[in-house]
């Protein structure tokens, strides 16, 4: 079963930058084109902010678009989020998600989520 573990997080002041990890255990988080970084913020459902779904682009919200940057490291089996420019409006609880087939179906797995909060 994989397993996500996510790092990085923290306070920074608006127009910091912060570096977010996401190291898998238990097989690869990149063998299924279904895997990237979402955010919930208080009150509000949990969206996208960048993921690799399908294809082999990277499709990023409109709210984070010039200022994130997502990559990975197949070697170290490892997904980033480099968050340039952060805004208040950025806080959020962020995970990061994968997909791993099941035998029946395939099974997305969470990470247990980093919190990142961004003062004004």
């Amino acid at each position: 079963q994989v397993q996500l573990v996510e790092s990085g997080g923290g306070l920074v002041q608006a127009g910091g930058s912060l570096k977010l990890s996401c190291t898998g255990s238990g097989g690869s988080i990149f063998r299924i084109n279904n895997f990237g970084w979402y955010r919930e913020a208080p009150g509000k459902q949990r969206e996208l902010v960048a993921a690799v779904i399908g294809g082999g682009r990277v499709t990023y919200s409109d709210s984070v678009k010039g200022r994130f940057t997502f990559s990975r490291d197949n070697s170290k089996n490892t997904m980033y989020l480099q968050m340039n420019s952060l805004k208040p409006e950025d806080t959020a609880v962020y995970y990061c998600k994968a997909v791993e087939d099941g035998g029946v179906g395939y099974i997305e797995r969470w990470g247990q989520g980093t919190h990142v909060t961004v003062s004004s």
